[in-house]
């Protein structure tokens, strides 16, 4: 886990904490420009209860990195278009008056100002800062390495779980051997069964042929018998 002195020493430490804007607001509120995005020199000192001069002097030996974390400085028509839209702002918010900055306006974002804090060494609210984003290292770290513990007890049930797949192979295949002989039978019974149906129903259209038969000899065999009576009649 890295400690605050790497921290303040550390460029790409710093660099993997700009994420953690949110850690300014739980130390300290940051009071923004009415834009909500920018502050300058004087809210950044009066942030972490330091002078002005602290904050420049600071600014003017990082200004490279905290220029790539958000810091702009503004001057000639640039600052005039600001001031203008600043002024509005106020003046939407009942504010009359807005100080300007003579020739130049230094403007930090929140990352530029978390970047601020792990780089100021004598202010306690930078400390503190830094202190939240350490304990918020280690907490995450916490959480990886029991993520991490889990994953590997995972890793060890699926390995349990390929053995037992392993020694179920044989069992499955057999299985799977007597279905499809289960199968080849149930089909040569529907098969056998489908011929006795084929069977059964001509079958049956033999014996309807038959009583077709028997009727007409027994219709025949009736007519003779009426024909012998009469005959008998007439002697």
């Amino acid at each position: 886990m890295p400690t605050e002195v790497a921290l303040l020493e550390s460029r790409a430490l710093r660099v993997e904490q700009m994420g953690r804007v949110d850690i300014l607001d739980k130390v300290k509120s940051l009071v923004m420009l009415p834009d909500g995005i920018h502050v300058r020199t004087e809210d950044v000192a009066r942030y972490f209860e330091v002078s002005t001069a602290s904050v420049r002097r600071l600014t003017d030996r990082h200004q490279e990195e905290l220029s790539e974390n958000g810091l702009r400085v503004l001057r000639g028509p640039e600052l005039r278009s600001f001031h203008g839209d600043m002024k509005s702002l106020w003046k939407e918010e009942g504010v009359e008056s807005y100080p300007q900055a003579a020739t130049q306006l230094r403007l930090y974002t929140r990352r530029t100002v978390l970047d601020v804090a792990m780089l100021l060494r004598d202010s306690d609210i930078a400390r503190c800062v830094r202190t939240y984003l350490l304990d918020a290292e280690e907490s995450l770290r916490a959480q990886y390495d029991t993520l991490d513990a889990r994953v590997t007890r995972i890793e060890s049930c699926l390995a349990d779980v390929g053995s037992a797949l392993q020694e179920l192979g044989p069992v499955l295949c057999r299985m799977s051997e007597r279905l499809d002989s289960l199968d080849r039978k149930v089909e040569a019974t529907q098969q056998l069964v489908g011929a006795m149906s084929v069977g059964l129903s001509e079958l049956s259209q033999d014996v309807v042929r038959m009583d077709a038969r028997f009727d007409a000899r027994m219709e025949a065999f009736a007519h003779q018998l009426k024909d012998l009576r009469r005959r008998g009649g007439r002697r």
